[in-house]
Formats: structure tokens, sequence, C-alpha cells
């Protein structure tokens, strides 16, 4: 080969790569080879496109004198469970808790013979000695892909898985539910964004006088949860978490506490538990207890699938009205017209038509999920079967103060918070209210800490894109 054509090859090379690629060197050409991106469709929940629709009741219903303002809202595009959560999805979240309490007591049991079985050890960022700098160090953590299984077989009959997991058993050996304790965490962005705690750019520094109030909680020797408000000096983002310790099991007891005069035993002793019911909407769970479920769903997502996707929440009002109108901006009912029975005079949602005559829609009480036809997004149950916790604090006038873009008036009370502040937006209706409940724009409120045999959830995730 001619020397000078050898001497020209790599020029040319270069020359031939820089045009195909069309990032000249020395130029903005962006950090990355930039990719279109396609959201997976996240497993039982369905895409919600963007849109805009008059938020707010349409009618004056028979439930407020002073209905509040209608306003025009936009909401960006989220996926959406096709259902309310079910006591079989909520019923592996609770097993999760279950197993990894059981897994964490066994391997703090040195004498268990098998405790390496459920250990891993895996590398970490922890503060290096002396405080300067970071260092990868070994720590140990649960090893969910251990082929060993929990010996829950042997509680009776060997003494070290015994006395192992004996804080999860009552002396009578039944299952103790109040010690199922999930602990997380959240980050309070309603602090990081007051005036005071603005990050100061010039500085490199948050302002001296920037503090974050936030509850600590803690687990006394009996098992009991408490937790107390405290006001942290903010110095470094991680002063804006809270760690939570909560119970999840769900409150059985509400069949017969919030009905003192009438029999339902039955569903207070079955209606979690009995595999009859695992396509029923899951119930007696606090706003508290959904929030965590939230926490719970996004971090298997994340840990098992390696998603990098927006974390699963409870939907803002505007997002569940939205989203129940199904498409139709001025639907009074989720199927869109104004009536609660169709052309043959069949009922179309599960409420209490009549003063004690539950039946007549065909249900008692909660009916399985998707017993009636979706409206126009496929989502099913948007009005009755049960009401639906949302993210949002309750005010009266809310339409008067927020915002017509993602409207979301969300506050995470404190432990010292007044109840007033502890109040949270259900909508839908449910299987024991009458037909005004179920309108679209209706609402009513819930404290965030009681949990009724009529309230639910499903959760919303938001799309990543346009």
């Amino acid at each position: 080969m001619d020397r000078k054509l050898k001497t020209l090859l790599p020029v040319l090379a270069l020359t031939i790569a820089l045009v195909g690629c069309n990032k000249p060197a020395g130029e903005l050409v962006g950090s990355g080879k930039a990719k279109k991106f396609s959201e997976a469709d996240p497993f039982g929940m369905l895409l919600i496109r963007k849109g805009s629709f008059m938020k707010g009741e349409n009618t004056q219903s028979n439930l407020f004198t002073l209905p509040d303002n209608k306003v025009m809202s936009t909401v960006d595009a989220f996926w959406m469970d096709e259902t309310e959560i079910t006591n079989n999805e909520y019923k592996q979240f609770v097993l999760w808790v279950r197993d990894s309490i059981a897994m964490t007591l066994l391997v703090r049991w040195e004498d268990y013979v098998d405790r390496d079985a459920f250990m891993k050890v895996v590398e970490v960022l922890k503060p290096a000695e002396g405080g300067e700098g970071w260092e990868l160090l070994p720590d140990t953590v649960l090893n969910w892909t251990a082929t060993n299984k929990i010996p829950w077989n042997k509680y009776m009959t060997d003494e070290e898985v015994r006395n192992a997991l004996h804080p999860l058993f009552y002396s009578d050996n039944t299952f103790n539910t109040n010690r199922m304790h999930y602990h997380y965490s959240w980050k309070n962005y309603d602090q990081a964004k007051l005036q005071q705690n603005k990050f100061d750019v010039a500085k490199g520094k948050y302002p001296d006088n920037a503090t974050a109030r936030v509850d600590s909680f803690w687990v006394d020797e009996t098992g009991g949860i408490h937790d107390t408000t405290l006001v942290r000096k903010l110095v470094e983002p991680k002063d804006l978490y809270t760690e939570c310790i909560i119970n999840i099991y769900p409150d059985t007891m509400v069949w017969i506490r919030d009905f003192q005069q009438a029999y339902n035993d039955p569903k207070m002793l079955k209606y979690f538990s009995h595999e009859g019911y695992a396509n029923y909407p899951v119930v007696g769970v606090t706003w508290e207890q959904a929030h965590a479920f939230c926490n719970w769903r996004s971090k298997i997502m994340q840990d098992n699938a390696g998603l990098d996707a927006q974390v699963y929440r409870l939907p803002t009002e505007a997002e569940w009205e939205y989203a129940a109108r199904g498409g139709r901006k001025m639907a009074t009912y989720p199927w869109g017209g104004n009536y609660v029975r169709d052309y043959k005079g069949c009922f179309l949602a599960n409420f209490k038509p009549y003063h004690g005559a539950y039946n007549d829609d065909t249900g008692n009480a909660p009916m399985a999920v998707a017993s009636y036809r979706p409206n126009d997004f496929g989502l099913f149950d948007m009005a009755g079967n049960v009401s639906e916790w949302t993210l949002e604090s309750f005010s009266p006038t809310l339409n008067s103060i927020i915002h017509d873009y993602n409207p979301n008036h969300a506050y995470m009370a404190r432990k010292d918070d007044p109840d007033q502040l502890k109040r949270k937006v259900i909508k839908g209706g449910s299987w024991k209210d009458v037909k005004d409940y179920l309108q679209c724009g209706a609402r009513d409120y819930e404290y965030q800490y009681e949990s009724r045999p009529y309230i639910g959830f499903r959760c919303v995730r938001s799309y990543i894109g346009e």
C-alpha cells in the first residue's frame, strides 16, 4: 500500500467517525447519546393521557349547601391501577413484612444453625474513619434469594426456631399481627420548599436559620410504636427525611366497631384472611398504611425489576377526578350519564340505592373488583364499592386556592399537628353511601389515622415524558 495512503487512513477514519455520529470534537454535544425512551406498561395499570377538565361538582348535590367553585384544571399523564387494591395484593405486602421480620430474627439468633442462609454480604458506601470522605465497606443485608425457606413448620418442635421467632407469636402460639412493623422513610419536600430553607447557591450551603420539622419514630420493649415531632437543623438533604415505623395489618375490627348494632362478625373474621375474598378491595386500611404500601410497592419494583421509574403513590384529587370522568369533561358519573341506572333500569355501581335496600344493585357490602363495567378509560369501580384515599389534605374551599396545572394540596401532617390538618380527601362513594357521593366531583374526608370498612385505595405512578 502507498505510504501516503497509509498516513491518510487514520485521518479518514476519524473524519468518517465524526461525520457519522454528527458530534464534532470540541463542540457542545451533550453527556451521552440521547435515547428514545418508551416506558413499559406497569402490570395491572392503565395509562391515563394528559388532559384538561372542569374540576368540581357539576350540579349542587344534596351533600353540600355551598359547593366549592368549579375550576378548569390540567393534569399530566400518569399510570393508574385498573381496580382498587385487593385483599390478595395487600396480603403480598403483609407477607413480605412478616417474612422480613422473621428473617431478621433468625439472623440475629446466633444459635440458629441455618442463620447464614438468610444473610448476604454487600459493599456499601459508609463514612470513613475520622469522618473524612467515604469508603466501600462490607455490610450484611437480608438474602431474599435464599433457597432455605423460613421454618414456620418447626416453630412448635425446634427450640431454637421457637426462641428466635417468639416475638411474632402470642403466648397461645397464634400469630401476633401487632408486630407487623414496616420501616421506611420519605423526604419532607414541604420543608424543602420553605423560603427560609432555600439553598444559598452563592454560599454553597443552606441558610443558618434553616430547619426541618420532621417526625421521629421508635418501638418500645413491648412492641408499641411511638412518635414525636422534632425540629432539626437543616445542614444536608438527609436532614429532610422522616424515618417511619408503622403497623401495616388491616384493622379487621372495623366491621363490628363501625356498625355497633349489626351482625358483621363473619366479615370481621374472614374478609381479609379468607381466599374467598381475595379479589375484593382491601378495607380497614388507614391513609398512613396506604402511604406505606406505595413506598413498599416502589421498593420491590426498584429492587427486583431494576426499573428507573417514578415511584408509586396515592393519586391527587385532580388526577382521581380526571380519571373518574373517563375523558368526559363534564361527566356527572364515571359512566358519563346523569343517572345511576342504564336504559334497562339496572344499577351501574355498588352503593345504597334506597334506605336499607343494599341488595337492589346486587351487592350488600363490598363486591369483587370489576363487577361492573369500566369507564371510557378502562378503569373499574371509580364510583361505589369502596371510597378511595387520595394524596390530598381536605379543605372545603380547595378549588379557590389551588393551581390550575397539576393541582395538589398535599400535606404530610406531623404528630403534633391539630386533627384538622390530618383530614384527607376521599372520593368515589362506597357500598354504604347514597348516590350523591358517587358523582365524580363529590368529595368527603376522613382522618389519616382512621380506618373504615368502606374505604380502600388504588395507586398511581407519574408518566415519564409527554
